[in-house]
Order: C-alpha cells, then sequence, then structure tokens
C-alpha cells in the first residue's frame, strides 16, 4: 500500500483516504454489469471529491474507454494533466470555451441551436470538426432538446454542419429522471422516448459512434437502456445510487474513500455541562468529551448535528450538539483515547466504520453530497496508486 510522496510525516489533521484499487475494482464490477457496453467514468466535480485526475487514471487503467465531466474546464483539465482516449463534458454556456475543447479533441454536447450554432463557429476558426453529441429530453427537463420539431431543427441543422465538415455527430443521448427507482413507469416511457429521438435523427442521415442514456442506477439494474455506453458515476466511488435496492456490496462495488481525523482533545466534563453553540446538548451526567478538528467548512454537513456517526477507538459515538465551522464535539461516555486517536467519519464499513450512506441518512441527503462536499481543507491521501501484477 503505497501513499502519496506529498503525505507528511506526522499525523494529518484531517485525510480523505483514497483507495484506487478499490476504485479500479469498481470499475471492472461495472463492464462487468454492462458487458455489451463501453463504460464511461464521469470524474465531474474534482471525481465526486476524490481527485479527478488520479482517479481518472486509475479508471482508464481498468478499462473505463470514456471520461465524463460537466464543464469543459473539467475535460481540459485531464487533456491538460496528459489524459489520452475519449472524453466528453456537457454544461456548457454561451461564450464556453468551443475552440480549446475542439482544439484538445474533446467531445461536446449540444441540447439546442445556440450551442450548435457556437460550435460550428469555433470550428470554423480552428479549421478543424468538432465532436459533437446531440443530447435529448426525454423526460428529466434539464439540459436537452425537446422532441419534436426542436428536435428535427437540430438534427438537420447538424447534418447540413456535418456536410459542410464543420462538425462529426458522435453521439446521441439522455439522461433519466427516476432510474435510481425500478419500476417506475417514467423510466420505460423515457427509454422509449430515447429509441424514438434515436431513430429519428439516424432516419435523417446522423451515423453516432455511441447511444447511451444510462447512468449509475441504470447501469446496475436496467440492461435494456445500455446501448453502446453507460454513463457511470457515483458507482464508479463505491457508492450504491440506490440504497433501496442493493448496498454497494450487492452490486460488488466497495466505497473509495475513507475521511477520518486526529482527536484534538479529551477532557472530563460534570454532567450538566452544555456542548457546542445553542446547548443543543448538554451531557447527562459526568463524562469525557473528544473534539474531532473537522467542520462544516471541511464539507461535514451541519445538518447531521446530534446525528452524525463516527468510529472512535472501536465504537460507534455520535456528534453531541452542533458541527462548527472547524470542529465538533463527540461524547465519549468515559472512555479516555490519547489525543491524536483516529476518529474515522466513514469509510467502508467493513471494519466497523460508519458509512457515507450513514451520515446521508443523518443529514436527510444522498451519499453523492457527503462525499462531494468533502473541502480542499482535507487532504486526499492516494493509496494503492501502483496497479497489481
Amino acid at each position: 500500500m503505497n501513499e502519496t510522496a506529498t503525505a507528511p510525516t506526522a499525523p494529518l489533521r484531517a485525510r480523505a483516504e483514497i483507495d484506487l484499487a478499490a476504485l479500479r475494482a469498481n470499475v471492472r464490477a461495472l463492464r462487468a454489469r454492462a458487458s455489451g457496453a463501453a463504460l464511461m467514468a464521469v470524474v465531474k466535480s474534482d471525481a465526486y471529491g476524490h481527485g479527478a485526475v488520479p482517479c481518472a487514471r486509475a479508471a482508464v487503467e481498468a478499462g473505463a474507454a470514456w471520461l465524463g465531466t460537466a464543464t469543459p474546464e473539467e475535460a481540459l483539465a485531464l487533456r491538460e494533466a496528459g489524459l489520452p482516449g475519449r472524453i466528453m463534458c456537457w454544461l456548457w454556456t454561451p461564450g464556453g470555451p468551443w475552440r480549446e475543447a475542439i482544439e484538445a479533441d474533446l467531445d461536446v454536447s449540444v441540447s439546442g441551436m445556440w450551442a450548435l450554432r457556437e460550435v460550428t463557429e469555433a470550428a470554423r476558426r480552428a479549421g478543424l470538426p468538432a465532436r459533437v453529441q446531440l443530447k435529448a429530453d426525454t423526460g428529466l427537463g434539464r439540459g436537452g432538446c425537446q422532441p419534436g420539431e426542436d428536435w428535427a431543427e437540430l438534427v438537420a441543422s447538424s447534418r447540413q454542419a456535418e456536410a459542410d465538415g464543420l462538425l462529426r455527430v458522435t453521439g446521441l443521448w439522455s439522461h433519466f429522471a427516476r432510474a435510481d427507482e425500478p419500476g417506475h413507469p417514467s423510466v420505460t416511457a423515457q427509454l422509449a422516448l430515447f429509441r424514438e429521438m434515436v431513430s429519428y435523427a439516424e432516419g435523417q442521415g446522423v451515423r453516432p459512434e455511441v447511444r447511451h442514456i444510462a447512468n449509475s442506477p441504470a447501469t446496475l439494474t436496467l440492461p435494456e437502456s445500455h446501448f453502446d455506453l453507460v454513463r457511470t458515476g457515483i458507482a464508479v466511488y463505491g457508492i450504491s445510487p440506490s440504497p433501496e435496492t442493493g448496498a454497494p456490496a450487492d452490486f460488488g462495488l466497495r466505497p473509495v474513500m475513507t475521511l477520518s481525523a486526529s482527536i484534538a482533545l479529551v477532557k472530563g466534563v460534570p454532567g450538566g455541562h452544555g456542548v457546542s453553540y445553542g446547548h443543543r446538548y448538554v451531557t447527562p451526567g459526568e463524562t469525557t468529551l473528544g473534539l474531532v478538528p473537522v467542520g462544516y467548512a471541511d464539507g461535514i454537513p451541519r445538518h447531521a448535528s446530534g446525528t452524525g456517526p463516527v468510529l472512535v477507538d472501536g465504537k460507534w459515538r455520535t456528534v453531541a450538539g452542533r458541527i462548527a465551522m472547524d470542529q465538533f464535539v463527540v461524547d465519549l461516555g468515559g472512555d479516555r483515547p490519547p489525543a491524536g486517536t483516529r476518529a474515522v467519519l466513514f469509510g467502508p464499513g467493513d471494519r466497523g466504520e460508519p458509512t457515507a450512506e450513514d451520515w446521508a441518512q443523518a443529514a436527510g441527503t444522498i451519499a453523492y453530497e457527503i462525499v462531494t462536499r468533502i473541502g480542499t481543507r482535507v487532504p486526499r491521501v492516494y493509496v494503492n496508486e501502483e496497479q497489481a501484477g
């Protein structure tokens, strides 16, 4: 197990340990689930808080054929770091870096005519054809082109731009709204509309390299949605996209991030002692308190005040009182672990520690948010950087 060379020898205040062997194994498990399709590893938002470049490299090593980001800036950063192969980005606003994306050989998403105009103009200036994927809104109601006249206009204009040598339509794609609810009628409806919109585009002469609609939950539970490519985000990082249908282990996945901190102080206090802002917690009797030096500035959700679980000295503890900007307190019930003892907020869960899903439940949110919000003040320490054998 090897860590980054920059990891200090002294204990860190806090650390997010990223197990790249677990990430590679997750990618392989997901590829096996969708064996008839290529796999895109989505590394947007700094790989859901795990670190985009190291995670992207590990995913490619494990057989991910594509990388995906939300913003073009994220995709360009991957290219600048030397990541080869196919990279797609989809969240564009007017005036975006279209030419830079074209010159970096990125696949860019187009949902409407303004974007098609901008990308074709950028291609004209660059003297290179753009790689464009047309996005259909099949029912999510966010990005994507509406069916009917809007889709017909976008397809026709794209075909003309292809004939003019300004772009190549490399993909047709969409996104589910409720794939994490297997059996929901909207899933079947979106799938049917996607097939319809793809069929129309292909009938007009579009010859996409890939057609794709499956996100992480659809990859795991809806094989008929796999088409040519599946886009896996949160599942790459070992978190179940749909806890109601199964835990990570049920899908052959293992959480990649373990978040821990060094206990900064342990002290005895009498009963009736208020703890943290507002005294929302008052000790029921004589006890010991442990100070955990991370808070909402580090991404620990304040909504988990009084409920967030922490493993300290082999026992589950609960956040006592409010989570502050830089720290929170746990009631140790009279135990006196030494300062510097590791407090594990979440990890894979197989060593007795809470998981990101446990924190999501405590905060009334989803595990996606728990890992993504961990801030830059918490160093990422990478283990198993080298691929075995």
